[in-house]
């Protein structure tokens, strides 16, 4: 049976099937982080090398090979976090997690009233929303929370002279997985009106796939960045659009009671 075209056939068929699963995989981990910027500049060497393979361009193809060579090494060492993160974050969390729509409605709704009432009280704040980048690097660096999100929590965090109320609050697969996180700031030139919080802001969600949510305490202004750019002079209803629009789900509808 071992021998016959068709066992044959299904064995291509399973091995190219988990190899191309794995793939998947591995670019669902690096999807949103540094690593994915350099595998695109692996992948453009990689062409490099191949077009001056076939066009016969000896020098160049002696550079490539060598330097592609040393690369992956160095690649290896530079990544070594990010790829112990990885292969951990595989181990211990289901393969196929996703936030649901009830989880994402909830998100929405406590995210933008805690804003409304922080920026009515001009309390500043800064709410980090995972989506396709791992914010789990830079949740290890703050404080473990791993709560439910809700008002009352949001604003007793960033409520001065609290613990936990300088740095930025995570929120990953719908919970708050830690606070005061200190973040990387933008090195773009912005309003000088613009404080840490919205430097902070920027500068992740130029890094990673995420949105920030941002109350100024000195205005009492609502912000929000994604993509490193950011709008600021909001109000509730429109951050809420905002973030409708960019988790792509429609928030609950408030109950009505009906008179009896």
């Amino acid at each position: 049976m071992t021998d016959s075209p068709v066992f044959a056939v299904l064995v291509s068929l399973v091995d190219i099937g988990v190899v191309a699963y794995l793939v998947y995989r591995v670019l669902l981990l690096i999807r949103g982080t540094r690593a994915q910027q350099m595998l695109v500049g692996l992948g453009l060497m990689a062409a490099s090398f191949f077009l001056a393979r076939v066009f016969d361009l000896k020098t160049l193809s002696w550079i490539l090979e060598n330097f592609i060579s040393s690369f992956l090494l160095v690649v290896i060492v530079v990544f070594q976090h990010d790829i112990r993160r990885g292969l951990s974050r595989v181990g211990r969390r289901p393969l196929f997690r996703v936030m649901g729509l009830d989880q994402a409605e909830d998100l929405i709704e406590e995210v933008t009233t805690a804003a409304e009432v922080m920026a009515a009280g001009r309390m500043g704040a800064l709410i980090i929303i995972e989506r396709e980048g791992d914010l789990g690097e830079w949740a290890e660096t703050g404080i473990v929370v791993d709560a439910k999100i809700s008002t009352p929590l949001l604003k007793q965090i960033f409520t001065p002279p609290g613990p936990l109320h300088d740095g930025a609050v995570l929120i990953q697969q719908g919970r708050i997985s830690a606070a005061s996180v200190f973040l990387p700031l933008t090195q773009v030139a912005m309003e000088q009106t613009l404080g840490t919080r919205h430097r902070a802001a920027v500068g992740i969600t130029e890094e990673l796939d995420a949105l920030a949510v941002v109350v100024s305490e000195e205005r009492g202004q609502i912000a929000f960045v994604e993509g490193g750019n950011l709008t600021h002079g909001l109000d509730g209803a429109m951050l809420r659009q905002l973030l409708i629009h960019h988790l792509g789900h429609r928030p609950k509808r408030k109950r009505t009671e009906v008179p009896s």
